[in-house]
Parts: structure tokens; C-alpha cells; sequence
């Protein structure tokens, strides 16, 4: 397992991408741009990079997303990367700045399969990437794909959650899975600390992330078979599988017996900086602790847009008729922040 979150400045994702691509063929899925009946949220990726070779056996790529839906993409959102024989990575980086999430991720223990999850809200517009190492063992022609997928519970539309690069450019690109189905979960109860095995069968299921009441499972998909660890909760959670192809639930609930877990603080230690102003109005950086996965709001009123890490939100204040001060709280499960005034910048 790996676990590697480094921020740095968002700058360094135009030069990543501008990256010559050195064998094989890339290629990503193009979102629905000028599809006036394409609404809601959406992401899309696609990648570029030096990629391993026959003569250089090291590289690096650099997986990017964007939100480019009518609505902001919130929650988390899942990502699958799968390489050929061969093939292999110690993990990725993570590249974004203000810290306003939280990133995870594993690598299988051959090196050839990362799953990673960003637990974030994006506003239309914005984009985000990973770098990802990689090494080719042995020596010769490098042969199949690097295969990455996206899913978001809330983005239904599939166009552009595929990016492959294909080694030798002589293959067939992998498929974007079909539409998730799920037939069966053999587990129906466990204690409310989490930690029960779950198996869900079904169709579908590669590159798909397990939601117990919105809170992804840790584990993987493969076509046929989800196998997942329950996160904590209590009394009875909802489970949907969430695809690269759509989303869709289980037949059985999960049942969480005994205590729940216990709640996270209350945020806390608010900071406001004004961070200029949009088309939806003034735009902050709010510093805290306890503040990941929150939602913020303006006079109890919600941000037009949030997203919250551990010990940072960004928030766009919703229009106002006058200036203020307004009080600025934010509100995760373990509880609501003491008010902060804000005024508007004149």
C-alpha cells in the first residue's frame, strides 16, 4: 500500500500535459461540449506523458480531470488505473492547490493496479491531476494498455470517464465497461466501528466505487465482483455502486449493529480571507481544523460553491443585497463552527 498526497502549485499541470507522448497511443474520450441537453454534473479525463519504451524502461504520466458539467461534481469522486504486464508504479502524486479535499490511494501489491479517491467538491471549470511513476520490467517491446477510468455517483453520463494509452499502437483500445449491475451482497450485517468484508456480485463492476450511504468502502472492482471493508455507521445505510458507465443500487441494505463510531470535532478555529470575486460572488479561503468534507454556509444560507479539506475550505458566498457581515459557519457530521462575521468586499 501507498499513501502519497504532495501539493504543489496547479501551475505545473500545463507542462505536464504539454509532455510528448513517446510510443504507443493515447486516447480520451472528448466530453459533450456543445450538447445543450448534456446538464448536471460531469467529469472527463485524459492523460499525457514520457511513457516507459523498449529503450528507455522509466516514465512518468500525468492522469488530469476536469468538471465540465453544468453543476458543480461534489462528493467523492473514484479513480481506477490499470497497467499492463510488465508495467508497474509505487504510486502517485497528487497536484492541487488551496488543499481544499482529501486524496487517498493504493496500489496492488504486483504494482499494476491504483485505486484513488477524492473526497472534494468541483465547481464547473475546475481541473486536477496526478503524477504517476512508472517502471517496465525486463527488456524488449512493451505490450497493452495503461486503462483509467472515472465515476462519480452523480455524473451519469459515461462520455470521456475512459483514457488509455496503448502500447505499440497496434492493439485495440480497452472498452469503457458496461453500466453497473449488482445481483447479490453476501453480508448484511456488521458492527458500526465498520471493518466487515462485504462481496457485492453483479456485471459491470470494474472501475467502480462501493458507497454505504455516500461514504466509500475501501476495496476494489473487478467486472464480476466488488470485495469491500464497511466504513463506520449506524442503523441501516443504503449501498450503491457508482461506475464509470452510471450508478446504480444494491437490492439489500447493510444493517450496523451495536455503537456507532464515534462522531468527528466540531470544526473549529475559523479563519476567513477574502480571495477576490466571481460571477457568483466574493470568493473566500476559510483556515480551520476538523473542517474535511463540510459543507459552508453564509447566514445559514449554502455557498453557490464549496469544498472543504481537513484544515481548509473554499467557498463562493451566495449574492447578497448589501454587504453585511454575514455569519460564516461550517458544518461537517461531528458538528457546526462557531460563526465568523463576513462583509463583502465593496
Amino acid at each position: 500500500m501507498s499513501t502519497l498526497t504532495t501539493l504543489v502549485r496547479a501551475g505545473l499541470a500545463a507542462a505536464l500535459a504539454a509532455t510528448a507522448v513517446v510510443t504507443g497511443a493515447t486516447a480520451s474520450a472528448a466530453a459533450p461540449t456543445d450538447d445543450p441537453a448534456a446538464t448536471g454534473p460531469h467529469v472527463v479525463l485524459s492523460q499525457a506523458g514520457n511513457y516507459p519504451s523498449e529503450q528507455q524502461r522509466d516514465g512518468v504520466f500525468s492522469l488530469s480531470w476536469a468538471s465540465v458539467g453544468t453543476e458543480d461534481l461534489m462528493g467523492p469522486t473514484h479513480f481506477t488505473v490499470d497497467l499492463p504486464p510488465g508495467v508497474t508504479t509505487s504510486g502517485a502524486m497528487f497536484y492541487s492547490m488551496p488543499p481544499d479535499y482529501t486524496f487517498t490511494e493504493h496500489v496492488s501489491s504486483d504494482g499494476r493496479h491504483l485505486e484513488a479517491v477524492l473526497l472534494g467538491n468541483r465547481a464547473p471549470g475546475r481541473s486536477d491531476f496526478m503524477k504517476i511513476a512508472l517502471h517496465a520490467n525486463g527488456t524488449g517491446p512493451i505490450t497493452g494498455a495503461i486503462t483509467a477510468l472515472v465515476a462519480n455517483a452523480d455524473d451519469q453520463d459515461p462520455t470521456g470517464h475512459l483514457s488509455t494509452h496503448v502500447f505499440g499502437g497496434d492493439q485495440p483500445a480497452p472498452a469503457l465497461p458496461a453500466a453497473p449491475r449488482v445481483d447479490a451482497v453476501d453480508t448484511a450485517t456488521g458492527p458500526g466501528a465498520g471493518g466487515t468484508p462485504v462481496t457485492l456480485s453483479g456485471s459491470g463492476l470494474a472501475g467502480a466505487m462501493v458507497l454505504f450511504d455516500g461514504v466509500p468502502a475501501p476495496g476494489s472492482c473487478t467486472d464480476t465482483a466488488c470485495t469491500v471493508t464497511t466504513p463506520g455507521g449506524s442503523g441501516t445505510a443504503g449501498i450503491t455502486v457508482a461506475g464509470p458507465s452510471g450508478s446504480t443500487d444494491a437490492p439489500a441494505d447493510f444493517t450496523y449493529t451495536g455503537a456507532a463510531p464515534p462522531l468527528p470535532p466540531v470544526p473549529s478555529s475559523l479563519h476567513l480571507t477574502p480571495n477576490g470575486s466571481g460571477p457568483d460572488g466574493a470568493e473566500l479561503i476559510i483556515v480551520g481544523y476538523d473542517l474535511a468534507g463540510g459543507t459552508v454556509a453564509f447566514d445559514g444560507d449554502p455557498a453557490v460553491h464549496y469544498s472543504c479539506g481537513p484544515q481548509l475550505c473554499t467557498a463562493t458566498a451566495p449574492p447578497a443585497d448589501g454587504p453585511g457581515p454575514f455569519d460564516v459557519t461550517v458544518t461537517t457530521a461531528g458538528g457546526t463552527s462557531a460563526p465568523v462575521p463576513f462583509t463583502y468586499p465593496s
